[in-house]
């Protein structure tokens, strides 16, 4: 069984902007120091609604793919105590980090697809992914370790809406998330909060099932989780998409994890 973990979050860096990677290169080496083996760093290819303040232009999936493969790269030459000049697609003038942990964090890969997923294979440190359909679980996982990530762990974050009714749970999650469900490209090239409140226009509550796992009954939830672990997934977070944290962080204390 795969450690279960109740709410994580996972920093995404957006490499069209260099200095999120510098940024969180000296954060992440300063937090793995002062947490030693409790830090790892989740690394994406952003999203416009965070890079349209910098006024670039949005580069496209393959060049943000290319963009990332330098920041991870220059991320590791810094954690090694290294000074660091890079003339790519990104550019670093003698950059150095002067609190260095004894073991870096590990860097991993987020990926939706099984393309991103492949290429990812060779530089992460592991992957993770979100909730989605299984047979779309099983290609991602697949190109990963078919690319090199086999020995590698995985990880998954669960988008989900508990309450004490079927319809409080449905409502939640449209309330809450209905703006998050749209399928890439759209929810990487969207720019603002505005749009994005405008594509959720015609989001029914209905159409939340399947984004984010709905329901009242706890058992259900310990069963979808189970599935998940069933496909091989190393760690699991549940991230519960409503407001209200303390009731669900007790009743799946109580109930979905020792049922686990």
């Amino acid at each position: 069984m795969p450690s279960i973990g109740i709410h994580a979050s996972h920093e995404q860096i957006a490499p069209s902007a260099l200095l999120a990677a510098m940024r969180d290169a000296e954060a992440a080496a300063t937090l793995a120091e002062l947490f030693p083996g409790r830090l790892q760093v989740a690394l994406g290819t952003g999203e416009f609604s965070d890079e349209h303040i910098t006024g670039d232009r949005w580069p496209r999936k393959d060049v943000r793919n290319a963009r990332l493969r330098e920041c991870v790269d220059v991320m590791r030459a810094l954690f090694a105590g290294e000074v660091v000049d890079h003339d790519g697609l990104v550019t670093v003038d003698r950059a150095k980090l002067w609190t260095l942990p004894a073991e870096p964090p590990r860097l991993l890969a987020t990926a939706v697809s099984a393309e991103t997923a492949a290429l990812a294979a060779g530089w992460a440190d592991g992957l993770i992914t979100i909730s989605q359909p299984h047979q779309q679980l099983e290609r991602v996982l697949a190109a990963f370790r078919e690319h090199g990530g086999d020995a590698k762990p995985v990880a998954i974050q669960v988008h989900l809406s508990w309450a004490a009714t079927e319809e409080e749970a449905l409502r939640v999650a449209h309330e809450q998330w209905r703006t998050n469900v749209f399928p890439p490209p759209l929810c990487w090239d969207i720019a603002t909060v505005e749009q994005f409140d405008l594509a959720a226009t015609h989001v029914r509550p209905e159409d939340m099932r399947g984004p984010v796992l709905v329901s009242a009954d706890l058992p259900q939830h310990a069963a979808w989780i189970s599935e998940l672990a069933e496909l091989g997934f190393d760690a699991i977070y549940l991230h519960h998409v409503g407001q209200e944290q303390q009731r669900f962080i007790a009743a799946f204390g109580d109930h979905v994890l020792p049922a686990l």
